[in-house]
């Protein structure tokens, strides 16, 4: 991460996980508030419900499940934070996922949710990778495919890792949100890239920044350097290669 400019104040959070090989490199434990990355924590907590009981997802599910993914609409996020049993039943389904630090937010506050990079890419992988996930091959699929269709001006933060800006590259969520106690922005990304010819998982929480778009490029510089880590590549502009805390 010695790579990734910083401004004074920001903090930013990120860990990354080879699908192919199995390692993982991790840098920042603290916790940071989801914005709407959380989206896709209710998702796969909704999905694995609807598993458990023995059911489809109903029309209006499936409607709301779509405008929370790709085109982030909040509205469809409370409708379904609220049907998923809000903090409780996140932390419930989480709990089943290994998220072992990931907290639901107050009330109807699911922006608030607090979490972790390397919590999310335990996420991730219920997501993109059947070994070991709660979640069934169909509701997996069903998640992957709304994350490859984000909608346009949303297609930015871990995205800038993969190899080529086409739709077959990633699948992400971005989330954002300036704190009114602050003015200082949340910028967070998580999602799947392919570089090199290799599927990474990768997820980046940032706090701090003065702007939107320096916190969206502070995820892009972070998810960059993260699967630079696998690739040996440095990142753009710069002189020397990330490091992180690799383990297999």
């Amino acid at each position: 991460m010695a790579s990734v400019p910083v401004a004074d104040g920001a903090e930013v959070s990120v860990a990354v996980f080879d699908t192919a090989s199995g390692e993982s490199a991790s840098h920042g434990t603290d916790l940071y508030d989801t914005a709407s990355i959380v989206k896709v924590d209710i998702l796969a907590v909704l999905l694995l419900q609807a598993q458990d009981a023995g059911r489809a997802l109903t029309a209006a599910e499936k409607a709301y499940a779509v405008a929370m993914i790709e085109s982030s609409d909040n509205d469809s996020a409370s409708a379904l934070w609220r049907a998923i049993g809000a903090a409780d039943g996140l932390d419930a389904g989480n709990e089943r996922f290994g998220l072992t630090r990931t907290r639901g937010g107050d009330g109807p506050l699911w922006g608030l949710t607090q979490t972790t990079a390397a919590d999310q890419v335990a996420l991730l992988r219920q997501v993109f990778v059947a070994d070991g996930s709660e979640l069934s091959e169909a509701s997996r699929a069903y998640v992957r495919g709304l994350m490859g269709r984000i909608a346009d001006g949303q297609r930015w933060g871990v995205s800038a890792a993969a190899d080529d800006t086409g739709d077959s590259a990633w699948a992400l969520k971005n989330g954002w949100l300036r704190r009114s106690t602050t003015g200082l922005w949340v910028a967070d990304s998580i999602g799947r890239v392919t570089a090199g010819g290799r599927d990474r998982l990768v997820a980046v929480v940032s706090r701090g920044s003065a702007t939107r778009a320096e916190g969206i490029a502070l995820t892009e510089a972070a998810a960059r350097a993260a699967v630079a880590v696998f690739s040996g590549a440095v990142p753009s502009g710069e002189d020397g290669a990330a490091s992180g805390q690799k383990s297999s």
